[in-house]
């Protein structure tokens, strides 16, 4: 059984990781409630943008539309979104897994770049022999603009700063240095519960009836033209900042979950280690009160 000293010292260290954890569960919780809110607003949006966006472009040619292009699939573009901070659970390594998941099984023998947004992801692909850079792909994307942006977007998420990431993106796919985007991460459905997401991003897949054909017709006013190099790019811009929107909520929520049990366990150990202080007191006691009847006893024998 431990001494007492060591006990008394576990209570103390147990008691300030508890204090630790339940405050980060408030901040995870503040923090989260906005970001909720902020996804719950714009996923409608962004959904029915998608759907019209889907539904034109089947309307288009591919030569009208260099966002449909529709080639070989060689050079493919993985956009990782994790979180810049740790202790929120599965949520950073549920989208290192899917990654390479990615990587490994479903892009087997592609040739594959990864673009990290958030340091957790960057930190794993940065030393990988694949010839991936966390921060930056290797293929094209190296202006300065794009680098700040993308290392520091999560601390000031805005869509203003993410419009010149997917600027980016999307002009290295209409350059075809990509023959394919793909965006991976967590989709936020509540507190407790956060879906990975490997979602297409470039090229764009139109939507199609039974028949094979797009689901409506539009009237396009004032031209195809305007559609494709306005509407187009700031859909695809609005589904970016909506992928990043739904990961910073999952990270607050996964954060304030896996706080809250953490703040439970720090009590049940806090609990077990008080019990096991007052069996070592009780027995220290014991023996003490033994030593003195029995050095009592000796004096008097």
């Amino acid at each position: 059984m431990p001494n007492l000293k060591e006990v008394r010292n576990r209570i103390v260290s147990v008691g300030s990781t508890m204090q630790i954890t339940s405050a980060m569960k408030m901040v995870s919780a503040a923090k989260l409630k906005r970001a909720q809110d902020a996804i719950t607003q714009m996923r409608p949006y962004a959904n029915k943008l998608q759907e019209i966006l889907q539904n034109v472009s089947s309307s288009l040619d591919t030569s009208e539309n260099a966002y449909a292009r529709q080639t070989g699939v060689k050079n493919i573009l993985i956009i990782a979104i994790s979180s810049n901070r740790g202790l929120a659970g599965g949520f950073n390594a549920n989208i290192i897994k899917k990654t390479w998941s990615l990587i490994n099984n479903d892009f087997q023998g592609q040739n594959i770049s990864v673009v990290s947004i958030g340091k957790k992801v960057n930190d794993v692909f940065k030393r990988t022999s694949h010839g991936m850079r966390g921060v930056h792909s290797e293929k094209g994307i190296h202006s300065d603009a794009f680098t700040q942006n993308v290392t520091t977007i999560l601390d000031n998420l805005t869509y203003d700063n993410v419009a010149p990431i997917a600027e980016k993106v999307m002009e290295t796919f209409v350059n075809k240095e990509f023959d394919k985007v793909v965006i991976v991460y967590n989709q936020f459905k509540n507190a407790a519960v956060q879906i990975v997401q490997a979602e297409q991003f470039l090229p764009i897949v139109a939507t199609q009836n039974d028949a094979g054909g797009s689901n409506t017709d539009y009237i396009f006013e004032p031209s195809k033209e305007f559609i494709v190099s306005d509407l187009i790019p700031r859909s695809l811009k609005t589904q970016f900042y909506k992928a990043l929107l739904d990961s910073v909520a999952s990270e607050h929520g996964a954060r304030m979950t896996a706080m809250h049990k953490a703040t439970d366990n720090a009590k049940d150990m806090l609990r077990d280690l008080k019990i096991s202080y007052n069996k070592a007191r009780q027995t220290a006691i014991t023996t003490e009160i033994l030593e003195i009847v029995a050095g009592a006893e000796a004096l008097n024998g």
